[in-house]
Formats: C-alpha cells, structure tokens, sequence
C-alpha cells in the first residue's frame, strides 16, 4: 500500500493531510466524473419509475415537481463540493462529518453511506432480474420470483467482480453500458418529438401554467409528497464524489463533476418529462401518465405505442440504466468503508487495497456480499417487505445529505466571513439544503409511519417505516461495538490509527 499522505487546500485552519490509501490515483478525467455522476441515479429507470408517481399526485404540474425537489439536491452538492476541496477523501461523508463533529458523526454518516447503497443494490437487482427477462421469449419468466431473484444475484456478483478488478474496467463497462442507455432514450425522445410534431389528437399542448408556483400550491400537502419523490430520484450524483482520490486534482475536479452531472440530470428528467406529458397526457386511460396501471413503469406502457416493432430498445435502455447504477452504487460503499477502515473505524482489513487491481479488494467483496445476502433474505421473507424496505432509502438518504450539509457550515464556520462566495456556498446554500433534508426525513418518517403505507405492516405501523428505523438504530448498535471492539476504539477515542500513524510517518522521512 502506498504510504504516501496527499494533502488538500482549502481547510478553515490551513491544509487538510488526507492519507493516500493506494487507490490507483488520477486515472479519471472530468469526463468521467461526470458520467459517473449520471449513471449511478440510473436516470432511464428512475425516470420510468417515478414519473407515474409524481403525476398521480400533481398532475400537469409535474415538470415544476421535479425542479422543486432539484433545489435541495443543488444546495448539498454545493455542500460536497466544498467539502471535497477541503478534504479530497474518497469517504466523503464520513470524514467530513468526522471533522467536523467528531467519530460517532463519521461513523454514524459512513454507516448512512452504505446502507443506502446495500438496500439500493437489492431494488436494482431485482428490476434487472425482471427487465431482463422480460427480453427473453414471451416474458412470462419476468414473474417468476425464483428466477428473478437468481438472476439478480447473478448482476450483483458480476458487477461486484468489474469493480474489484479495477476503476479503468469499470470505467470502461460504465460508458458502454451509459450509451446504451441514453442512446436509446434519445431514439425514444426524438421518436415522441415525431409523433407530436405529426399530430396527436389525444395529447395536449405545452402550457406555461406547469410551472406556476401558485396554481401547484392550491394543495401544499401535494406538492410536498410530490417533491419527496422528486428529490430522491436525482440520489446518486456524489458518486463522482467517492471516486476523488482516483481523479485528477481530487480537490477540484469531483466537485465540478457533481454540479455539472446534476445541472444534467436536472434537464433529462424535465425534457422528458415534458414530451412524455405532451404525448401521453396525465390522463387515467390508456397509455395516460395518471393511469394506475401505467405507474411502476410509464416506459414499458408507452414503448410499443411510439416505437412499434423496436419497442424493446426502451426495456434495453431501463435495463443498461439499472446495471450502470449497480456498478456505480458499489464503488462510494466500498470507498466508504475503505476508508472507515483507513482511519481506525473499521477493522483494519477493511482499509486493506489489492496491491495489483489498486482497487478496495476486501471492502468491495464485503458491499457485494452484504447486498446478495440482504436481497435473498428480503425476497425470501416477503417481496412486499423487500418493496417496503426500498421505500425506506428515502430517510438513508436524507440522513447522511443533510449530515454533510450541517458538517460544511460548521467546519467552515470561521471562513463565512471571508467573502461573499464563502458565505453563499459555504454557508446559507448548504444550510437550506441541509434544512430541506431534515424535514424531508421527518414527512417521509411520518407517511411511512402510516400502517397504509406500502404494502406491509408490522405492529400496526407501516413497513416502510419499521424496516428504515431498524436498520438505522443498526448503525448506532455497530458503533457502540466498535466503540469498545480493540481494534476500532482508538478511533472514538480520536487516537490516530496505526496505518495512518505511518503514512503521516512517512511524509517527515527525508
């Protein structure tokens, strides 16, 4: 393992020293940052997904839905931008709420990190097993659970392994499987801009009226669950984030590719949007948007009607979109506990990088095995549970967002003063990102709370909300073990661990 410490600029007090850990470093570009950023919110599939959703709740004022939930996502990643500048370690959240709060915030934030990515990984593995059955035959085996669950395992090991062999091949299979997906989504655009431009008799016409504030705001309770959908489906971007120490100047060019991929992000799901509502309409009949039928996937309702006989690219390009994620959910978890385990919060094993694929070789097989292990045990308990568990992502994320964008404030809090730009983005930005989160994690906790919600109940409580609170009081269990596990103590005691003893060692040596 290298012994090198690279060192960062920016910090409120000076340079920040962040312990090089052996990942293979530079090997990014903006690029590739960017496309990062992009794949892992799996933008065909959330698209699909969720649009149905949001409609059924705010009808034609959709497109303003989705720009609504983008201003929170904006103001984090402002937040990580910052943060990344100050201290371009790839476990993000982790250490920055470490430094700024001390270890059982690092810890806590680390555990938030990952456990998004383990649950996700069970949601994106059984799409996949369904979407890409649905390719074979008649697609009757897309409903067979036992098949769907198989060969979901089957992706997760598969991506797990691409991974482990090394950053360039995933890169690699990352902008592959990214074309794929946004070659065939632009075919489906343009193919509705056809249609539109030819004449649909049952559509409707772009109205400005979408984007009225107040006309949305008649029904405050629904613009609010609206944009908890909205916020969640741009997740994804702080991928670019995880993967700092393997970019060039870690310091600056992930955060330039998380504003970027998001400001993109920003614009895909509203353009689409906004073609799909012309063509489709959020009417309740047919291929209509607000159709109950058509809402787990408005693609898959609309494929065979804009495209006819090549309808099956649009299963193509969900199903590209959801293995890209895959990859790409992977590479911040296993980073994040690379580093936990770097700085003493996590055994050292964890902190361990193969020498030869200068990849986090024990952490990223620990991520995949959690995540078979987690989807297999869901799928066999109950599928409705595994659903219910998902849905509850929605609060790991809040969690560990709005974590980083309380840590930015205070540990730049002596730095707010310094300028005007400092004081928007490092400040007020991240504050209002921060307090939208929060209350974010509160309504969703109080829906979830609802025993109506979802599909399970337990204790007369939703699922949701059962399976989110468990798994979060996890992390605060792990930690007390660690707390006062020989290994990992001298992290809460905030001693410096042995191998960042000897990195930072390294560094005075002539």
């Amino acid at each position: 393992m290298s012994t090198e410490t690279t060192t960062a600029a920016g910090g409120p007090t000076g340079p920040a020293d962040v312990p090089a850990k052996g990942l293979r470093a530079g090997i990014l570009d903006l690029g590739d940052s960017v496309m990062l950023g992009l794949a892992s919110t799996a933008p065909v599939y959330s698209l699909a997904a969720t649009l149905g959703l949001i409609v059924a709740v705010n009808g034609n004022y959709t497109p303003l839905i989705l720009l609504l939930g983008f201003v929170p996502v904006l103001f984090i990643a402002y937040a990580f931008r910052e943060l990344n500048s100050a201290m371009p370690d790839c476990g993000t959240t982790f250490i920055w709420a470490r430094r700024a709060f001390g270890p059982w915030a690092g810890w806590l934030g680390g555990w938030g990190v990952a456990l998004a990515g383990v649950v996700v990984l069970a949601n994106l593995a059984q799409v996949a097993g369904q979407y890409v059955w649905l390719l074979v035959g008649d697609g009757s085996l897309a409903g067979n659970s036992l098949v769907v669950t198989a060969t979901g395992v089957l992706f997760i090991v598969f991506m797990t392994l691409v991974n482990y062999r090394g950053i360039r091949l995933g890169e690699h299979v990352q902008r592959v499987l990214t074309y794929v997906q946004y070659v065939s989504l632009g075919i489906f655009a343009v193919a509705i801009i056809f249609r539109i431009a030819g004449g649909v008799p049952e559509g409707q016409a772009f109205d400005l009226e979408w984007f009225n504030p107040a006309g949305a705001f008649a029904d405050p309770g629904a613009v609010v669950h609206g944009a908890l959908l909205a916020l969640f489906i741009y997740w994804g971007w702080d991928t670019c984030l995880a993967v700092n120490e393997e970019t060039e100047n870690p310091a600056t060019t992930p955060g330039r590719g998380a504003i970027i991929s998001a400001f993109v992000l920003m614009a895909i799901y509203v353009s689409v949007a906004l073609l799909v509502m012309m063509y489709a309409t959020v009417g309740t009949d047919g291929i209509g948007l607000g159709n109950e039928a058509n809402q787990n996937d408005v693609f898959l309702a609309m494929k065979d009607v804009v495209l006819g006989p090549w309808g099956w690219l649009i299963v193509v390009a969900v199903l590209a979109s959801v293995l890209s994620s895959t990859q790409t959910t992977i590479l911040p978890t296993a980073r994040g506990t690379l580093s936990m385990g770097v700085h003493g919060a996590l055994p050292p094993r964890f902190g361990e990088v193969h020498p030869r694929n200068q990849t986090p070789g024990f952490s990223t097989q620990v991520m995949g095995a959690a995540a078979v292990a987690y989807y297999v045990l869901m799928s066999i308990l109950s599928e409705d549970l595994l659903a219910d568990s998902i849905s509850s992502i929605s609060l790991f994320i809040a969690f560990y967002y709005a974590l980083t964008g309380f840590a930015c404030i205070w540990y730049f809090r002596s730095t707010l003063r310094g300028s005007a730009r400092n004081l928007w983005f490092r400040g007020v930005l991240p504050l209002l990102g921060a307090l939208m989160l929060t209350a974010a994690f509160f309504v969703s906790a109080v829906q979830m709370w609802d025993p109506d919600y979802g599909d399970t109940q337990i204790f007369g409580v939703g699922g949701a909300f059962v399976s989110g609170v468990l798994l979060l009081a996890l992390g605060v269990v792990l930690a007390a073990v660690c707390r006062f596990a020989p290994s990992t103590r001298g992290y809460f005691l905030q001693r410096q661990p042995p191998a960042a003893r000897t990195q930072s060692e390294s560094t005075r040596r002539p």
